[in-house]
């Protein structure tokens, strides 16, 4: 099933589906804030194709091969851009990952790692020598994920959002 998996930029008129499918995914994370308690940043996650206006930013989706949405991700550039609390937006010579979300009926398909993956090859080919991301402890699946690829665990990226803790991680290039 994996094979059937098509990783590119999204287009226009996929950007309000694509923030449906974010909005549903981060609303059911156990633990994480609900869109009552953390309105801005879902109303972010319903509007995520309004980042693809940022210098250097990109939006990828996964689709099947019927042409069905499994999920997507935001690819930073530059991380001036990059939008989150504490010191990432500092940091140097590298690209970042934010909002990878999943539709649930496609998990355990592999498409957060292949969505991972395109972030990491448009890094290389930047010449970055790292790769930045974010996650919470109710994103354990990410979590996993993320450290079997490599990244690792970076206390001097953390930061709290309102109540909730985030979690740095780095991947050396």
């Amino acid at each position: 099933m994996e094979r059937d998996i098509n990783i590119r930029g999204i287009l226009p008129d996929e950007c309000e589906a694509l923030g449906q499918l974010m909005v549903t995914v981060y609303s059911q994370l156990e633990g994480f804030p609900t869109p009552e308690a953390q309105p801005d940043y879902y109303r972010m996650l319903a509007n995520i194709g309004q980042l693809a206006e940022r210098p250097q930013t990109r939006i990828l989706i996964a689709k099947s091969s019927d042409e069905r949405l499994l999920g997507g991700v935001v690819y930073f550039g530059d991380m001036r851009q990059y939008g989150s609390g504490g010191t990432a937006t500092r940091v140097k010579n590298a690209s970042g990952i934010r909002l990878l979300g999943v539709d649930p009926k496609a998990r355990r398909m592999g498409v957060g790692r292949k969505l991972t993956e395109a972030c990491i090859r448009l890094a290389s080919e930047k010449k970055h020598r790292q790769v930045v991301l974010h996650t919470t402890q109710s994103m354990q699946v990410a979590w996993r994920m993320y450290e079997k690829m490599g990244f690792k665990r970076s206390e001097d990226l953390d930061f709290m959002q309102g109540e909730l803790a985030v979690f740095g991680f780095r991947l050396s290039l």
